[in-house]
């Protein structure tokens, strides 16, 4: 038998989610979904997507400041425009080192930190690590995930741990 990716997988899954969603329309009209592992934010929608269509609660946390336009546009007296002044960044009130995605799986606690394998994404910051440890003493799951099949392994062994309870 070939061995299908993970996500061909979920692009199935996402099928069957949306027939299921509008009974009407048959399987081969309904568009599909293209999803990818190959960025940040396409790993990250490849995540969430699994796990909400497996009827868990996943959402993206983010981490990011706000930013603060302190710009003016001035004219001079030859008619010129100029921009001054500056745009500056606070710290946004998150904590320090936040996994990428929170979720809940079987009850469980579970953060996620997307390390994009082909961004070359691969080490963890000071803060993700403190935060990491944080989590799991006080009994929550972190995972790093780099690609979507390393994802869909460690959910398909975590769901086959708890069933085997």
């Amino acid at each position: 038998m070939k061995n299908i990716s993970a996500i061909k997988i979920l692009e199935e899954k996402s099928i069957q989610i949306t027939v299921a969603k509008y009974p009407n329309i048959p399987s081969y009209a309904v568009p599909k979904t293209k999803y990818t592992d190959k960025t940040s934010n396409g790993l990250t929608k490849c995540v969430i997507h699994w796990i909400e269509y497996n009827g868990f609660q996943a959402e993206r946390i983010n981490s990011t400041g706000r930013q603060i336009d302190n710009t003016k546009i001035v004219t001079d007296v030859l008619g010129r425009t100029r921009t001054i002044g500056s745009k500056i960044w606070i710290k946004g009130t998150g904590q320090t080192g936040t996994a990428d995605i929170s979720a809940t799986i079987l009850g469980r606690s579970v953060k996620i930190e997307i390390k994009c394998k082909a961004k070359g994404d691969n080490y963890q910051s000071h803060g993700q690590m403190e935060y990491q440890k944080k989590i799991e003493r006080s009994g929550g799951i972190y995972i790093i995930v780099r690609t979507f099949d390393d994802f869909y392994n460690w959910y398909l062994n975590f769901k086959r741990e708890y069933n085997g309870r």
